[in-house]
């Protein structure tokens, strides 16, 4: 039994400023590419998609002039920082497991090197699955935040997502009670 669900999510009011700043679209769609991965690979479907709908939670907006600067976002960025420490933050006053809290965040917070000095990471499973999942739907100059999406269709998607987790949760409890 999952503690807090998407949906859960989606509507704190501080989820849905930081998420629609970020991308709702992009939000979604990286869940919905986390919970592919996850199957694929044998991590928690529910932790993959919290950590890959939160991913960008952190992200503030780098104008210069009036318009965005993407040069500037890139060299200044420390989203994956901001955002671990929100999603944390939030997950918990929510209700999530602690422990759950917790990996959830790591996730995001590797989620992307691009604040990091050179040199590569080793992620665990579940911190693969977000980084894979974001780069699955990244396109060229930062475009995947800028996509829209009407509220009632983020829901919709959202419950879809919810239901498919909860399906993989009563399939393993079913596999677990007949060995």
């Amino acid at each position: 039994m999952r503690n807090i669900t998407l949906l859960d999510l989606y509507k704190h009011p501080h989820v849905q400023k930081y998420v629609k700043r970020s991308g709702m679209v992009h939000a979604i769609s990286t869940a919905y590419h986390a919970y592919r991965l996850a199957l694929k690979t044998g991590v928690d479907p529910d932790l993959a998609t919290k950590a890959a709908f939160l991913h960008d939670i952190g992200h503030y907006t780098w104008y210069k002039n009036g318009h965005w600067d993407y040069d500037m976002y890139k060299e200044n960025d420390i989203h994956a920082i901001k955002g671990a420490e929100r999603a944390h933050r939030i997950l918990v006053s929510l209700g999530e497991d602690r422990k759950n809290a917790k990996e959830i965040a790591l996730a995001i917070l590797l989620h992307t090197d691009s604040y990091l000095p050179a040199g590569s990471l080793n992620l665990n499973p579940l911190q693969q699955v977000v980084a894979l999942a974001d780069e699955a739907d990244e396109e060229p100059g930062g475009s995947h935040h800028y996509r829209t999406i009407s509220d009632t269709k983020a829901i919709t998607m959202i419950k879809k997502l919810d239901e498919m987790v909860d399906e993989y949760h009563e399939e393993e409890k079913v596999k677990h009670s007949v060995s």
